[in-house]
């Protein structure tokens, strides 16, 4: 069983997961982070009365088949009754071009066809009010419904029964019916011509899009579909990524790792824009780096938190939410993450590493200049001063606080940045200030996280455990791949955290006990690392069988389970979708070759 055979249809303001058969399981109005008016994926077992799902129900189903249209996010779902008749659902967020901006409304349209027999269906249409709490209050009349939570009032507009859809009465469907569920504003034109029209320009739309993606010759297939989830997962309007579209799914059985995971990392911000550039999607890269940096220029004092709203804002109090179970019943639920109040020292280089883009890269509308390498100026001293203090580490370890090796390196990374930024500018003696603070912190690090007995280098200054972050001091051009150190720190990490084809975070025990699953995208870390150190058949060996752990829509939650293969943590996984799009650039045959 797996419960994350879900699909993501969405449109930058929106997004919805759709299981199997069709049911919309998750979704938040009005964004993102907003009030889970679709929130079945984590009440556990539910009762037919029970809030939060819309699912289109063929009475006497015997099987379902599903599949997105190619290089888009519009789903398909054919439903089979045992009598013959076939109803083929088409689910999709609207996002197209039009007077010269992107429309993409607080919307979902349902689309709802009979294909064969006389196919018999029931509509349940029950969003939830205050986190599953009660059903949101409705008002109706000739041709729609209005829902009415505490943050949003939502509107359906259909060409069907409304009393059919108020009642959940089943019927025949004689040809088609649509559902468009959006903001609270009547609609212009015939349901079913508008319906038409925003699924055409739709379809035009992602297919222009992944045209001018920049895809490596192998693993297309999957590197689009990465593409489009990480897309999905950037808010238009301010430019953030999400983590994940949810919360609460746990790491593990039983684990208690249930965080809330829809708000924007500051970690994530180097491989995220990493990905986006080697896809060339520079208009979402710009947007994201645009966001970061308005992040850091509000930062008092240059003191940044790890993880923000998606508007920007600081504050995400963390919440349990008492009225829903959670995924398989297994709490609890959580809204809002603490991990805002920690200290990670690792964001400076994070922030850094990403803004550095802008001042590299001829193909932002915006160049970096002297006055934003001034703002990032106050986070380099930060990181010049801290990167010796405990942190709660990039793991973002609730009750221990240690010098995490990876957040000083990243204080290094923020400093050596930084003087190149400075050379790129002109700026001599900027160039040689940030220099000798990288130069001291690199010799602090190499002196006191170097563990001579062991031969490697520990997860934090003086320690013994290992940590997987360090497969990636290549990549940050700490060391060179070729480096002994690096070299046995990588044969460590294999014979410690690998277990059967995965990579774990860390073995040690934590706030929660040790860790049972691993974390998908530190095993594409090593994937990575293999090749740089020369065993790229074994890289390209492991990315194969990566894939095959996609679920059948060829996406990834945060964890899975060793043995089985089951994904667990949130879902979709920014980190696991960037993992996979910068391996399959790294391994692929160039196009030259291919031919």
């Amino acid at each position: 069983m797996n419960d994350l055979n879900l699909a993501l249809i969405g449109n930058c303001n929106v997004g919805a997961l759709v299981d199997a058969r069709g049911d919309i399981v998750w979704s938040c109005f009005p964004r993102f982070d907003g009030d889970a008016m679709f929130c079945a994926l984590l009440q556990g077992e539910r009762q037919p009365s029970d809030p939060g799902i819309w699912s289109i129900e063929l009475v006497d189903a015997e099987r379902t088949e599903q599949h997105y249209v190619p290089d888009t996010p519009v789903l398909v779902t054919h439903l089979h009754d045992r009598h013959g008749g076939t109803v083929e659902l088409t689910d999709f967020a609207p996002r197209f071009l039009q007077h010269g901006r992107v429309f993409s409304p607080m919307m979902i349209v349902r689309k709802i066809r009979r294909l064969a027999g006389s196919p018999r269906i029931r509509v349940h249409l029950k969003p939830a009010a205050d986190w599953g709490a009660g059903h949101a209050a409705t008002t109706y009349g000739s041709n729609h419904i209005r829902y009415i939570g505490p943050d949003v009032v939502m509107r359906l507009t259909t060409d069907t029964s409304i009393t059919a859809v108020l009642q959940e009465t089943p019927f025949f469907l004689e040809d088609q019916v649509t559902m468009l569920f959006g903001p609270d504003e009547t609609v212009p034109a015939s349901v079913r011509e508008i319906a038409h029209r925003f699924e055409h320009e739709t379809l035009r739309y992602w297919n222009d899009w992944v045209r001018n993606l920049g895809i490596p010759f192998e693993w297309q297939e999957a590197v689009i579909r990465a593409a489009i989830s990480l897309k999905l997962n950037a808010f238009e309007d301010t430019g953030a990524i999400i983590a994940a579209m949810t919360t609460s799914i746990p790491e593990a059985v039983d684990s208690g790792r249930n965080w809330d995971y829809r708000y924007c990392w500051l970690r994530d911000a180097y491989f995220v824009v990493n990905a986006l550039n080697r896809l060339s999607t520079t208009q979402t890269m710009e947007r994201y780096l645009g966001y970061i940096i308005n992040v850091a220029a509000n930062a008092p004092d240059g003191r940044l938190q790890p993880v923000y709203r998606i508007d920007g804002h600081p504050a995400l109090e963390e919440q349990t939410v008492t009225t829903l179970k959670g995924y398989r019943g297994m709490g609890p639920v959580r809204r809002g993450n603490l991990a805002y109040l920690q200290v990670q020292n690792d964001v400076y280089g994070s922030a850094i590493l990403a803004a550095s883009h802008v001042f590299f890269d001829r193909r932002m509308n915006r160049p970096g200049n002297s006055d934003l390498f001034r703002r990032l100026e106050k986070l380099g001293e930060v990181a010049q001063q801290v990167f010796d203090e405990p942190d709660a580490g990039l793991w973002e370890l609730r009750g221990t606080a240690r010098v995490h090796t990876f957040s000083s390196v990243m204080c290094w990374v923020a400093c050596d940045r930084l003087a190149r930024i400075a050379a790129q500018l002109g700026l001599a003696d900027r160039k040689a200030y940030w220099r000798a603070h990288a130069e001291r912190i690199r010799a602090q690090i190499i002196e006191r996280a170097w563990h001579p007995a062991l031969g490697i280098l520990g997860a934090s200054f003086g320690g013994e455990d290992l940590d997987a972050s360090l497969l990636l001091l290549p990549e940050l051009h700490f060391m060179p791949a070729d480096d002994p150190r690096f070299r046995a720190t990588l044969a460590a990490i294999e014979k410690d955290l690998k277990r059967g084809d995965y990579i774990f975070r860390y073995s040690g025990e934590d706030d929660f006990g040790v860790p049972q699953n691993a974390f998908l995208v530190c095993t594409f870390w090593y994937i990575d690392a293999l090749a740089a150190t020369g065993r790229r058949q074994e890289a390209r060996e492991l990315f194969s069988e990566m894939l095959s752990r996609r679920n059948p829509h060829g996406l990834l939650a945060e964890h899975i389970d060793t043995r089985t293969g089951e994904l667990w943590g949130n879902f979709v996984q920014t980190y696991s979708m960037v993992g996979l799009i910068n391996s399959a650039t790294r391994l692929s045959l160039p196009w030259e070759k291919a031919f």
